[in-house]
């Protein structure tokens, strides 16, 4: 059996405004356990708190932001506990993330060497030609031309592309157990892309590390994650294994996320969701979801659902998400 690296339990992550007046609830009541060689995708449109969620694993939350309720237990280790002293020994050795905007993660005045080097160096002893060396085959292996030349030089030399990789090289230099990407490849090509994936399933075949994916892309879901966490309005509405889940949604809005990506060769329009995600400052009464869905009725915009397990190891937050399993599937 595998072993268990990060356990997450009713993380709610609430931003406050000015005076306390309004507060944002990015991050409500979300809960999974990430195990020794798995990769769980986490999906959702923009602002529905993907982001925030993964900022609250590694505690580099914004001013104004905070974790309000629940645990995160990293090896067995609740890292809330932990003095902002000790997180800093935690990143980067025990988990470590590749953000979305490479140029938020690398300092504009000191060489790649230093930056790709520091993790490595902090936290695995290596210094000398050991850690060049090491820097080298990093570089190397995330395919940036030339490493012995690149390593001299500064982010503003390097394409967007390349900055990205060398953002994913930092997070390898201390070979975490976790690694959280948000929206790692969106300033890939598509080769590059794929040869990116491509190093980090191999990664995880040697290493056993643990992945969590954030992204748009549902076909980088299906070819990289085991499981996949729906997010809606800061809340899990849905979460399983990605197979079932994508054979078979329960839920109206992993269904429209789905039905939403654009199929090679159809001449159909493409299916959009009407409305707009709700305020997180002014969430609706019921189901967040309900002002959109196509199915709901009084009873969706007057109560909340409860995430529930709605066959082994698959849980959906919807009144009616039997209903909506059975229903007649279209075209």
């Amino acid at each position: 059996m595998a072993r268990e690296l990060l356990r997450v339990t009713d993380l709610a992550t609430h931003y406050t405004g000015f005076g306390g007046s309004r507060v944002v609830k990015a991050v409500d009541g979300v809960s999974f356990s990430l195990e020794e060689g798995q990769t769980i995708g986490v999906v959702g449109e923009s602002g529905c708190g993907k982001t925030t969620l993964c900022l609250s694993l590694v505690r580099l939350l914004a001013p104004g932001a905070e974790i309000v309720d629940g645990s995160i237990e990293l090896g067995g280790r609740d890292i809330m506990k932990l003095s902002d002293k000790q997180m800093v020994e935690v990143r980067g050795k025990e988990i470590a993330m590749i953000l979305q905007d490479p140029m938020t993660s690398l300092n504009p005045v000191i060489n790649i060497e230093t930056q790709v080097g520091e993790p490595a160096r902090k936290h695995r002893g290596l210094s000398g030609g050991r850690l060049r060396e090491r820097v080298r085959d990093l570089l190397d292996s995330v395919r940036i031309p030339s490493p012995e030349v690149r390593m001299e030089e500064f982010p503003h030399q390097m394409s967007g592309g390349m900055r990205q990789r060398i953002a994913g090289a930092i997070a390898l230099s201390g070979e975490p157990r976790i690694i959280i990407a948000d929206e790692p490849t969106t300033s890939l090509d598509v080769t590059i892309q794929a040869q990116y994936l491509d190093l980090l399933r191999k990664l995880q075949k040697e290493t056993g590390v643990g992945l969590i994916f954030v992204t748009h892309d549902l076909g980088i879901v299906a070819k990289m994650c085991d499981d996949v966490i729906v997010m809606y309005a800061g809340k899990t509405v849905e979460k399983g294994s990605v197979r079932d889940i994508f054979s078979k949604p329960h839920h109206p809005y992993t269904d429209a996320l789905i039905r939403s990506v654009p199929k090679l060769g159809s001449k159909d329009p493409l299916y959009r969701i009407d409305g707009q995600p709700p305020d997180l400052s002014s969430l609706p009464v019921g189901c967040s979801f309900a002002p959109r869905c196509p199915i709901a009725d009084e009873y969706c915009s007057g109560h909340e659902p409860p995430l529930l397990e709605v066959s082994p190891r698959r849980f959906t937050a919807c009144w009616k998400a039997e209903e909506y399993a059975l229903r007649e599937v279209q075209p």
